[in-house]
């Protein structure tokens, strides 16, 4: 089994058609089947289903994928560090996983961050929600992640940042009020637009109305921060979210905001790395750096409403 099988592989599973794999690797057609079954061969059985739709998996196949992908990441880690910048003291590539409602606030400070003091380390950032950001720093496909919920799980070490509150979140005409927060129980009659189970936010608004005795009108479920946040532009509901995932829209004054209370409910950001296996000296580098980024996102007032909790 070679590095080129499994970059080969991957292609063709994320685009379902050889011709448009290779050309991807800029490889001809011929070259792309070759590598193909030359994996199916050492393996030992089928990859893909040949289909008049395309290139489908196998299960043999699906259970591969995560496998490669991981294989294909520590290959460019080793390269990294290995063959990076010989005037740096810290080179590798660091991958961080950062939620849909921090990526854009923090993404380009921790770039220049990184750039200035740390020019051998490559920077990679992906967006998950906080269970999928869970699942892929357990996994090993990404080294450190700002996230909640994390608390629980054994093979994550976590350090509180960031206490942040969830707000009702309205169009602009409802006129919502920072100063004027809202009951729960005065959502009952509201029709909402909410995160699906088992996403974090909902989880926890799911907990404050079984402990406050509420049911909430569901008018519509999505996992996309960018549907939840249009179907509340278009009226189609409120919603629940901390305030920072609309902040543009509130300062804009395209929606509005209030706290909610009776219960408060808030939820706590951590700085999350694995401890099922060790983490380099430039992925410390790199977190401590997102930390730093964090916590002056809070003193300068980007992050709305966020209450440091860190050293």
């Amino acid at each position: 089994m070679e590095f080129k099988q499994l970059r080969a592989f991957l292609t063709v599973a994320e685009t379902g058609n050889v011709t448009r794999a290779a050309d991807m690797l800029h490889l001809v057609q011929p070259a792309v089947s070759r590598q193909l079954r030359l994996l199916e061969e050492d393996i030992g059985t089928p990859l893909f289903k040949r289909s008049r739709h395309g290139m489908v998996l196998t299960a043999a196949g699906q259970a591969l994928v995560g496998y490669a992908r991981r294989a294909l990441l520590e290959l460019d880690r080793a390269r990294a560090e290995v063959g990076g910048d010989a005037q740096s003291e810290v080179n590798g590539l660091v991958t961080l996983g950062l939620l849909p409602s921090t990526i854009e606030m923090l993404s380009s400070a921790l770039v220049g961050a990184i750039t200035a003091k740390y020019p051998g380390i490559r920077l990679r950032l992906t967006m998950g929600y906080a269970g999928t950001l869970l699942n892929w720093l357990e996994s090993g496909e990404i080294d450190g992640a700002l996230l909640y919920g994390a608390e629980s799980s054994p093979n994550i070490q976590t350090s509180p940042l960031i206490d942040e509150p969830l707000w009702v979140i309205a169009p602009a005409s409802v006129q919502l009020r920072r100063k004027s927060p809202l009951p729960l129980a005065s959502l009952v009659d509201q029709k909402l637009v909410l995160p699906s189970a088992p996403h974090g936010l909902r989880t926890l608004v799911e907990h404050a109305c079984a402990v406050s005795h509420v049911t909430l009108q569901i008018a519509a479920e999505t996992n996309a921060l960018s549907v939840q946040r249009n179907l509340v532009l278009s009226g189609h509901g409120w919603t629940i979210l901390p305030p920072i995932a609309v902040a543009d829209d509130l300062r804009a004054r395209r929606l509005s905001g209030a706290p909610l209370t009776d219960p408060d409910i808030t939820r706590t950001i951590v700085l999350a790395l694995p401890t099922n296996r060790p983490s380099g000296h430039h992925v410390r580098c790199a977190v401590e750096l997102l930390g730093q980024v964090a916590k002056e996102a809070i003193r300068s007032g980007t992050w709305l409403e966020g209450k440091w909790l860190g050293d």
